[in-house]
């Protein structure tokens, strides 16, 4: 297998990134336009995060937060976000950086980014350049491949936008979630792939 040495996968994840940060960053300035509202999960362990003590022991390791009725003094910046949110009427203020985020969804038109988490990504670079000194070994039996097993062997993992309902076991307790009657799925690229 070649080794992606431009790591595409994290190309890919930083635009996908980019396009939160602009949609969060309208909405700053310009508020909710018509039913538009978002569902961010994140890492509540990863560097950056800020919440309180109360709330990380309820979330010791993600939370869904909903923007949608009861935030206020959204800040955004070129590296993540600060919200004030209600918790069962206790107001908080979250900190969140852009790359703890792990999925985003608009329910209001079925849009949806679930994001590798950054550490997996490495640790994925890690294996790949140690599988490429392996692959260059044997690079006669890849030649030997037709470039459609090639392509069908090379797995790619990446965030991509797809249609998905958020998990209502992890959403804040305030939220209503809501439930859109087309529904939708997240989808991996592997899906797609001949095996």
């Amino acid at each position: 297998m070649a080794v992606d040495h431009i790591r595409y996968d994290i190309l890919v994840q930083e635009a996908l990134r980019a396009v939160v940060r602009r949609v969060l960053m309208d909405i700053a300035k310009n508020g909710l336009p018509g039913e538009h509202h978002f569902y961010i999960s994140f890492d509540t362990r990863a560097d950056g995060v800020r919440l309180s003590p109360r709330m990380l022991a309820q979330y010791p390791t993600e939370m869904t937060v909903v923007l949608q009725h009861q935030f206020w003094d959204l800040v955004v910046t070129e590296s993540g976000f600060e919200v004030g949110v209600s918790f069962g009427g206790v107001p908080e203020r979250l900190t969140v950086p852009f790359a703890a985020v792990k999925a985003f969804f608009d329910p209001s038109v079925q849009f949806g980014l679930q994001f590798e988490e950054m550490a997996d990504a490495e640790a994925q670079a890690s294996e790949q350049a140690g599988q490429g000194t392996a692959a260059a070994k044997d690079k006669d039996s890849d030649a030997a491949r037709s470039p459609a097993e090639q392509k069908a062997m090379t797995q790619v993992n990446v965030a991509v936008p797809v249609p998905a309902n958020p998990d209502p076991a992890t959403t804040t307790p305030d939220a209503q979630p809501d439930n859109p009657a087309g529904g939708g799925e997240v989808v991996r690229l592997d899906r797609f792939r001949k095996k």
